[in-house]
């Protein structure tokens, strides 16, 4: 058992923390809690880390949900693990995970494709949430640019509850361009947009379709904004000017989800 933060192995756990280089140039990642646990493809796993107190109630459990995964398992103090955890309570299980590798074009094939394309957004917790209600949805993939937060994150990571391993999801090297790319493919894209002249239940999206949804503060980038084939908008009442993004993007993606219902 590691009893020590001054460890070489809980360094670098803090590292891959806080570092977002770091975790890329390893290609992984942190997840922690039963649930992401219990959650993550065993051929993902590769390092497991278990607080004391955790391990010793729920040494069955952990021994059991590693069988074929190929990773190692490493008991921490409690107070090691506190270190290490991103959480304020921590539940006392956290995992080293392989990074997911995806391609633009799984997401965006056929009629049934239905994506979101995010530009410069910030927030982990919006996107997290993003991930997560895509997959209630049935978006088939999201899109994002340089700008925007890491998906990697631990913050975002927990708010997908388990989506982050099920929705594809692809970093634009030039947002521009890709989007360019998903209109040759037949998919029409529409800007969430404070100048949309049509309500976003007016449009139809049976067909394939992709959302740009903008920055929390500012918006879309007016070059981004000009891809989109029509501006839409969500109507307010009161002095609301708009919603939050990923509660924007929630309302667009279960509008196509209810007009593609009997498709």
């Amino acid at each position: 058992m590691i009893t020590s933060t001054a460890n070489a192995k809980v360094k670098h756990l803090a590292n891959l923390k806080r570092k977002r280089k770091l975790r890329d140039e390893e290609g992984v990642f942190l997840v922690e809690g039963i649930r992401m646990f219990r959650e993550t493809p065993k051929m993902l796993l590769k390092e497991v880390y278990a607080s004391e107190s955790f391990y010793k109630k729920e040494r069955r459990m952990t021994d059991e949900a590693l069988k074929g995964s190929g990773a190692y398992l490493e008991i921490l103090s409690d107070t090691v693990f506190g270190y290490v955890s991103d959480t304020k309570t921590p539940q006392g299980i956290l995992c080293v995970v392989k990074q997911l590798d995806y391609r633009l074009e799984e997401a965006a094939a056929g009629r049934a494709a239905h994506l979101i394309v995010l530009n410069r957004l910030q927030d982990p917790g919006n996107l997290g949430t993003i991930l997560r209600t895509a997959e209630g949805a049935g978006v088939t993939g999201i899109l994002l640019d340089q700008e925007c937060v890491d998906i990697y994150n631990p913050k975002t990571i927990r708010s997908t509850m388990g989506s982050i391993y099920r929705m594809p999801f692809y970093y634009s090297q030039d947002l521009k361009k890709d989007i360019g790319r998903l209109k040759d493919k037949g998919i029409c894209i529409y800007a969430a947009h404070l100048n949309g002249r049509q309500d976003y239940d007016e449009a139809d999206y049976t067909k394939p379709c992709a959302f740009l949804i903008g920055n929390e503060g500012n918006g879309l980038d007016e070059e981004i904004a000009q891809q989109a084939d029509t501006y839409i908008k969500i109507p307010m009442k009161g002095r609301v000017e708009s919603l939050n993004a990923a509660i924007a993007s929630s309302v667009l993606m279960f509008e196509a989800a209810r007009q593609r219902r009997h498709m």
